[in-house]
């Protein structure tokens, strides 16, 4: 009878270092929320004057190529920010809005609603 509860909690113990140690791997290495702000290289307005696209160059420094990341921010939600690109080995970003909710970027199409681009997710 003790054996059993001490496999309980050993496997719980276990299932709980497994969530963190996954928890913590998501944000560091998955989410796009924690990237480097960078310097900003462009800033684009929608069509409508909802959203912004704005873009930065990332310096990963002496060892780390430059990356340029995309951030769209909604203006009728409180210019609510959100990343919505992230390109590694780029150092220039050419926006251009092809209609109201979707933009190029470096020739990605996303619809800034609900897509984003991830070099590392391709």
């Amino acid at each position: 009878m003790k054996v059993t509860k001490v496999m309980k909690i050993l496997l719980a113990l276990l299932a709980g270092g497994a969530v963190f140690l996954f928890c913590l791997y998501y944000y560091f290495f998955v989410s796009l929320n924690h990237l480097p702000k960078g310097e900003l290289l462009t800033e684009t307005v929608s069509p409508n004057g909802d959203y912004t696209v704005n873009t930065y160059l990332a310096n990963g420094g002496a060892t780390v190529s430059y990356a340029v990341k995309g951030e769209v921010v909604y203006h009728k939600k409180k210019d609510k920010r959100k990343n919505i690109y992230w390109q590694y080995r780029e150092e220039t970003a050419d926006v251009i809005w092809i209609d109201q909710h979707t933009v190029l970027i470096n020739g990605v199409q996303l619809d800034v609603r609900k897509e984003v681009y991830d070099y590392r997710r391709q």
